[in-house]
C-alpha cells in the first residue's frame, strides 16, 4: 500500500507540475506531503488536531495527510484504485487554494473530484501510471464510500455519489478545463 501511496504522489504531482503553468499562466510549486499518521497523532492544521480515519489538505500549511487506517481500510475492501483517488482528490484541493478565487466552484469538493479525474486519466494518457482491469469499478466504488449518502453527512458537504462519479467522469473525460 505505501508504494501505492508513493506511486499515487509521484504521479499526481507530476501531472501538475507538467501542465499546471500552461493551464493556469502561472507556476506551480508542490504542496508539501506530510503523508501518512495514525488516529491523532497526525499534524495539526490551522491549530484543529488531525482527525482518525481521514485525509486532508491543510490550507494554512499547505500539505496533504491522510491516516494509514483510512487508506488501509479501503485498499482492502476496495483496491488499490482507492488510495490513489484519495490522494489525487485532496491534492485538487492544493490546485484550489493556487487559484484565483473565481476559478474555485462554489461546489469545492465535487470540483476536487472533477480534478482528481483529470490528473489521474492524465497521468495514465501520459504512461505514468496504467489504469488496470477493474480500476474503473474500485473508482466508482471508493466515491460511493466517500459520498454524502449516510443520515449522518449533509449532502452538500461532499455530494451524493451519483454526483461525485459525475465530477470525476468530468475530469477523466475533458481534462482539467471541464472542471474550471
Amino acid at each position: 500500500m505505501q508504494d501505492d501511496e508513493q506511486t499515487a504522489v509521484k504521479a499526481v504531482d507530476g501531472f501538475w507540475r507538467r501542465h499546471f503553468a500552461q493551464q493556469f499562466g502561472q507556476p506551480y510549486r508542490s504542496p508539501r506531503v506530510a503523508g501518512a499518521y495514525t488516529g491523532t497523532d497526525g499534524p495539526s492544521c490551522g491549530g484543529e488536531p488531525s482527525v482518525p480515519f481521514n485525509a486532508f489538505y491543510c490550507r494554512p500549511g499547505d500539505f496533504l495527510a491522510w491516516d494509514e487506517d483510512l487508506m488501509a481500510a479501503g485498499y482492502s475492501q476496495i483496491g488499490d484504485a482507492w488510495v490513489y483517488l484519495i490522494i489525487a482528490h485532496e491534492w485538487g484541493h492544493a490546485i484550489q487554494a493556487r487559484l484565483d478565487n473565481d476559478l474555485v466552484s462554489v461546489a469545492a469538493e465535487l470540483q476536487a473530484d472533477c480534478l482528481a479525474g483529470a490528473a489521474l486519466q492524465g497521468a495514465a494518457d501520459e504512461g505514468v501510471i496504467a489504469i488496470e482491469p477493474g480500476d474503473g469499478e474500485e473508482l466508482a466504488k471508493t466515491l460511493a464510500a466517500v459520498a454524502d449518502d449516510y443520515p449522518w453527512t449533509k449532502e452538500s458537504d461532499h455530494g451524493s455519489a451519483e454526483e461525485r462519479t459525475s465530477s470525476f467522469n468530468t475530469g477523466v473525460q475533458g481534462g482539467v478545463s471541464a472542471c474550471i
